[in-house]
């Protein structure tokens, strides 16, 4: 019998084996798969996009919900105690298609309002019929720990497009939706409604905005060319509270300078949106 037909014959393929790996194309990890696409795309066989794409979906398995979630002080909801008039200013001035609604007396998620779900009260003219609560879905609940690509099935399977984000302790710390996770993979996926993260503003008309409560002083006073101090807060939202002797309920207002701040979004803890108008020609420079 030769050596190829016994045990001999084991450690000379071992061998062979190990030299074939060596000079061998083909990937074995992560690592050297990206090597070969990126490879591939000096050589032109894949384009930009597409290498930008799989390297984006490899990435998804690696990343977790906290990595991309908007945190709960960012977050805007409906309450649940909130009018059919208060509901729609929300919906109307943030654009966003969902909103995780709170229960009437805590910070707590008790469900998600669509956007297209308040239509049928849209000719409901003083809103004596609506009820938040009778149009909240249920809402999704994950762990800030999950995978991101665990996170895309569950999406999938079950057609939801936003969750709750929850902490250790089971405390609601912020949302996400497929579109986050999708961003991961494909790039931005910006529309006309985004307000810029760089600014933290979106522009209403000539004279109206809707300003995040966490923008930082400076970038503020760049974006509407003004000299508010930085020197007692950060934000643009620890300046309205200096202004106020409590914590300010939706649609209480203050003037400060040459702008009045509105009160679109927060809770029993903070501010979260600010509608600001100009009022320069109304009242001059003085403000300042």
């Amino acid at each position: 019998m030769s050596d190829e037909q016994t045990g001999n014959e084991t450690r000379p393929r071992s061998w062979i084996d190990r030299i074939a790996q060596i000079f061998s194309d083909e990937p074995t990890d992560t690592g050297s798969l990206l090597e070969v696409l990126r490879n591939a795309a000096q050589d032109n066989v894949l384009d930009a996009d597409a290498l930008s794409i799989i390297e984006g979906a490899l990435q998804v398995s690696n990343m977790q919900v906290r990595e991309i979630m908007i945190p709960r002080p960012q977050v805007v909801t409906v309450s649940a105690r909130n009018t059919l008039e208060e509901v729609l200013d929300i919906v109307v001035t943030v654009s966003h298609s969902r909103f995780p609604v709170v229960a009437e007396n805590s910070d707590s998620v008790i469900g998600i309002l669509l956007a297209k779900d308040l239509l049928p009260f849209a000719l409901d003219k003083n809103g004596s019929n609506f009820d938040v609560k009778s149009v909240v879905r249920p809402a999704t609940f994950v762990p800030e720990s999950k995978r991101l690509n665990v996170l895309l099935r569950e999406f999938r399977e079950t057609r939801h497009h936003m969750a709750i984000v929850i902490d250790e302790y089971g405390s609601a710390c912020g949302v996400v939706t497929i579109e986050d996770v999708l961003e991961q993979i494909v790039g931005d996926i910006d529309d006309e409604y985004d307000v810029d993260d760089e600014s933290y503003v979106k522009k209403i008309d000539a004279k109206q905005f809707i300003v995040k409560a966490l923008t930082p002083i400076p970038d503020f006073n760049e974006s509407f060319d003004y000299d508010f101090s930085d020197a007692d807060v950060d934000t643009i939202g620890g300046l309205v509270l200096q202004h106020f002797s409590h914590i300010p309920e939706r649609d209480e207002s203050v003037v400060i300078g040459a702008f009045r701040f509105t009160i679109l979004n927060g809770d029993s803890r903070q501010i979260r949106l600010l509608k600001v108008t100009r009022m320069d020609e109304e009242r001059g420079e003085s403000g300042k």
